[in-house]
């Protein structure tokens, strides 16, 4: 029995809890509409622009004398790019960028016929400089598309330190132990620890490159001198620009740049020994991917309040008791029921204008001016003048049924059931009627603790309301 009276105020609970939270979620999504059309958003004609921060990480490749056995733009060496740029112009087309790109470069040529060809550099590049950004935006029409090609040119500097791997290590059965020593290609594509010749066929020992660059190639004496390490350069670079959003961009580019230096490599055609180069200077080339982020600019829209943004609004006003669209303020027929199509006004279609609504039209297509009953069926001439007998006087509590007044569909019945006395102050326009504006003022006065009903009170005033 415990149990059943505890299931049977849950329920009660439950509906008088969910019509409630249907009623607070519709106030809430009028709110919202509220706030949407109070606020609008409107581009700015005149953004601030900061500089933005970019970082990338991408492949480097060397181009030079010395040439690696093989070439792939996602294959390379590991470089990464910092970038800080900015808008230059009025029409925002050109960028102004300041960069640091890092990383390593280097170059291994391997040679069976030329023992003097095999060669091995690399080295740490540090590099600084600028460019000019170009994207033809001014060539477009549609300014707020999400990709955008790009081509730039530039200046930097760049040092670097290049080095050789010439020694290594073999092992040695007599002395047990490492023991180091210069490495010497051979025509058998070997690499020993002494110079190919017939004596030491037989008591040289086969080596294998270690990689580790160790040897500072500017002390090898190939009649370059001590040339200065650094170079000056012209990037240049080509890509995409994909915005992801108004502050964050993604880019695909290549970076090819060309040095005024030809001692990268330190092979240059300027040496008197050693390896002899060509003409031409060393250039490289990085293929990369960075982000860009735009922390410090201005938003591209501004949120505009409009002047009534003060008023208040009733949300019973705004309202829409019977869910046909139209809101209870203009709502000639606010009694229409569910799924009842309604014209401009409000109320229920009549397409034939015969005085009875679609819905409850039995014969949606009468002719014009002609007399129908309750149910839009034309009556006959006899039918009419039978309604003219006294016999047939229409009674004072049928009225409504001839007469279609607006104000009938806004109760939701007669208005002739008595109201409990305990409810009376709650009709405060005194017409034995509780209307949906006297019910909900009355639940705000529960809520704000200032009714004198209590929950049972409130349910059972809710359950009078759809009886009336």
């Amino acid at each position: 029995m415990y149990f059943r009276q505890i299931n049977k105020l849950s329920f009660k609970l439950i509906l008088f809890v969910l019509p409630l939270f249907l009623l607070s979620v519709t106030l809430r999504a009028q709110e919202d509409e509220f706030e949407r059309l109070l606020n609008q958003e409107v581009e700015d004609i005149n953004p601030v622009y900061k500089p933005i921060v970019g970082f990338g990480v991408g492949v480097l490749n060397y181009f030079g004398d010395i040439k690696n056995n093989y070439y792939s733009p996602t294959i390379g060496t590991l470089g990464y790019k910092i970038n800080l740029s900015t808008y230059i112009d009025n029409k925002h087309v050109l960028k102004a960028d300041l960069y640091f790109m890092g990383g390593k470069i280097n170059g291994n040529e391997r040679s069976f016929a030329k023992p003097l060809d095999n060669f091995n550099f690399e080295t740490s590049i540090y590099n600084f400089g600028f460019d000019i950004n170009y994207d033809f935006d001014h060539l477009f029409r549609k300014r707020d598309r999400r990709i955008h090609p790009f081509v730039s040119i530039g200046f930097s500097t760049m040092l670097f330190n290049s080095k050789t791997d010439s020694i290594g290590s073999y092992y040695d059965p007599d002395l047990e132990t490492d023991v180091s020593s210069k490495y010497y290609y051979w025509t058998d594509g070997t690499i020993r620890n002494l110079p190919q010749t017939a004596a030491n066929v037989s008591i040289s020992r086969i080596m294998k490159r270690d990689f580790t660059f160790e040897t500072s190639l500017r002390d090898n004496n190939w009649g370059l001198g001590k040339y200065p390490e650094f170079a000056f350069i012209i990037p240049f670079d080509f890509g995409i620009d994909m915005m992801l959003s108004d502050r964050l961009m993604i880019r695909l580019g290549n970076s090819f740049c060309y040095t005024f230096s030809d001692v990268i490599d330190h092979v240059s055609f300027k040496n008197t020994s050693g390896k002899i180069g060509k003409k031409g200077s060393d250039m490289f080339n990085f293929t990369y991917i960075s982000f860009h982020v735009d922390l410090f600019s201005s938003a591209k829209t501004l949120r505009v309040e409009r002047l009534f943004r003060e008023m208040e609004f009733d949300p019973v006003l705004f309202g829409d008791e019977d869910n046909d669209g139209w809101m209870d303020g203009w709502d000639d027929c606010p009694g229409t029921p569910p799924g009842v199509t309604t014209d401009s006004s409000g109320c229920p279609v009549d397409s034939d204008s015969d005085g009875v609504y679609d819905y409850l039209d039995k014969e949606p297509f009468s002719s014009p001016g002609v007399y129908v009953d309750d149910n839009g069926i034309e009556m006959t001439e006899d039918d009419v003048i039978a309604l003219l007998d006294k016999s047939m006087a229409v009674g004072r509590n049928e009225i409504d049924r001839y007469i279609r007044r607006p104000e009938s569909y806004s109760r939701q019945g007669t208005g002739n059931v008595e109201i409990p006395e305990k409810f009376r102050s709650i009709d405060t326009d005194q017409d034995n009627y509780i209307s949906f504006d006297e019910i909900l003022r009355e639940i705000d006065r529960y809520f704000d603790f200032k009714s004198n009903l209590t929950t049972n009170d409130i349910y059972e005033l809710n359950n009078f309301f759809f009886s009336q």
